[in-house]
């Protein structure tokens, strides 16, 4: 038996910027995101979210600046069904459309699903932050000690794709 899911990737309105506020502080413990020294407000910046049967079930929040953008957050609360692909897919028009050359991410060195996504969609990896999460503990004290697979968290990796 196959099930087939249908999503719909919109940009975020207005009126929903306290459910995404909510939605970030329940994923990442709240709406300060921080990467490369920089603290993003990620429930103020442009967003894409996808809804399914009327809930939200994926947000990509978004940076542009000059001829570059930078993914700040990617949640899919379902995996391996698009949602994450077609959020991504969603930044890079837009990116495209802003006449952006690259696109980047940093994520944290333990998030080893996310560097095996983000390169199956052509990312390349560019750097590697040393100490840099250690630093925006200073900011962000809430940032876990411990990630995925009992992996001590340190280190930004960045990764990027040209446009």
């Amino acid at each position: 038996m196959t099930i087939k899911l249908h999503f719909e990737v919109r940009r975020v309105e207005a009126h929903e910027r306290p459910l995404i506020a909510a939605f970030l502080e329940a994923h990442w413990g709240s709406a300060q995101i921080i990467s490369r020294e920089r603290i993003h407000y990620a429930d103020t910046l442009p967003a894409f979210v996808a809804i399914w049967d009327e809930q939200l079930v994926g947000l990509v929040t978004y940076h542009l600046e000059n001829d570059k953008c930078e993914i700040v957050s990617l949640d899919s609360l379902i995996v391996r069904i698009g949602v994450g692909t077609a959020l991504i897919q969603a930044v890079m028009q837009q990116a495209s459309q802003a006449a952006c050359q690259r696109v980047w991410l940093i994520t944290s060195n333990d998030n080893l699903s996310a560097l095996g996504f983000y390169q199956r969609r052509g990312f390349r990896l560019v750097a590697v932050h040393q100490g840099a999460i250690d630093v925006a503990r200073e900011h962000k004290p809430n940032i876990p000690l411990i990630g995925e697979d009992n992996i001590p968290i340190h280190d930004e990796i960045e990764l990027e794709i040209w446009l």
